[in-house]
């Protein structure tokens, strides 16, 4: 994350020969210029997909840094991009929704979570305890599926509390390419 909805998408419609312009978030455009850097490197080395008429294989991958006024909307409204793959809120799913169902054009939204965790007082506070620090701060709650909330039954908030201050305080946070890191810098 943030890249990952958009390798899923991107890699498939590769292999499906597709071109792919990628419009990244203002604010981690960085990630997406080295991710596309990768892709390009790869394309160029490969020996297995040759496309005809003066197109080089790294040009499957375009990228765009702009706003979402000028980039997206554009975007979004052109009917010459037969599908539109866009993460975010559920507010921004709506709007692009409507504008390519305008123009019959298809899209893919993979949209803001709001995730729940349910404790029952017979739970096993123990792995409840792990499965709750894991689901909010793996991946540094970076993905539309982390936990956002506890929803403890009875008695339950009261017995948990102790355990998951004392998780928390053993979360490893630092350079998230160090192996023994769980949650990187925001």
């Amino acid at each position: 994350f943030p890249i990952a909805v958009w390798a899923w998408n991107a890699m498939l419609a590769a292999v499906c020969g597709d071109a792919v312009i990628w419009k990244p978030s203002l604010i981690t455009p960085l990630v997406a210029v080295g991710a596309t850097r990768v892709a390009h490197r790869v394309m160029r080395e490969q020996d297995i997909f040759k496309p005809t008429g003066g197109v080089k294989p790294e040009d499957i991958f375009g990228l765009v840094i702009g706003t979402d006024d000028e980039v997206g909307e554009t975007m979004i409204a052109d009917r010459r991009l037969p599908l539109i793959s866009a993460t975010g809120s559920c507010r921004m799913g709506r709007h692009v929704g409507a504008a390519v169902a305008a123009r019959l054009g298809r899209c893919l939204l993979e949209l803001g979570g709001n995730n729940a965790m349910i404790i029952m007082p017979d739970a096993d506070l123990k792995l409840a305890t792990r499965a709750a620090v894991f689901g909010a701060v793996g991946t540094a709650g970076q993905r539309c599926t982390s936990t956002r909330r506890l929803l403890c039954v009875g008695d339950v908030a009261d017995r948990i509390t102790p355990e998951l201050v004392k998780a928390y305080k053993t979360v490893p946070i630092g350079n998230p390419l160090d192996s023994g890191t769980l949650m990187g810098p925001l």
